[in-house]
């Protein structure tokens, strides 16, 4: 899409905090008029629709339109959003009770190119395994994600992390 369209978009994403619960409707037409304007079949729009359904407290609505902008090629057009896709994919699904399709979705991201969203993996597997009865899994990719960011102590977090998931040498 071209850069204005980009630029208008992230303008009506950067002031949705500005809108109040019972104006979800309002949001999800700014980003509905939007949408409109992309080519026929371009997989922006469903992304776009599940983001602002998903945003508005909609998980259930928000799922086949993630799965619908990644079957039709988001990828393609956009990796960063591709791979937010499947992170809010993962959450959604968690959200209506399906968090075992969430690990399944995430758990190759583990072994993606690294970029940004690489924490946000990990934090948003972790809830799935949360969901699951998996806590120490789940936490134990928190602190791994964590660790780096530390002042101090990024050695010790991170191999108790791994102590979390794998058995003590002896």
């Amino acid at each position: 899409m071209d850069n204005d369209w980009e630029k208008r978009a992230a303008a009506a994403w950067a002031a949705f905090d500005d809108y109040a619960e019972e104006d979800a409707p309002a949001f999800r037409a700014v980003i509905d008029a939007l949408v409109a304007e992309l080519p026929e079949g371009s997989p922006l729009g469903p992304f776009e629709r599940a983001c602002a359904w998903d945003s508005t407290g909609h998980s259930d609505r928000a799922v086949p339109l993630y799965r619908e902008a990644l079957d039709g090629g988001l990828a393609g057009v956009s990796g960063d959003k591709a791979r937010q896709a499947k992170i809010q994919l993962a959450s959604s699904l968690r959200n209506i009770g399906r968090a075992e399709e969430g690990v399944r979705l995430l758990t190759p991201e583990l072994d993606a190119p690294s970029d940004e969203l690489d924490d946000a993996v990990r934090v948003f597997l972790a809830l799935c395994l949360s969901s699951l009865g998996r806590d120490r899994e789940g936490l134990s990719l928190v602190l791994g994600a964590l660790a780096p960011h530390l002042p101090r102590y990024r050695r010790s977090t991170a191999e108790y992390a791994r102590l979390l998931v794998e058995p003590a040498a002896e």
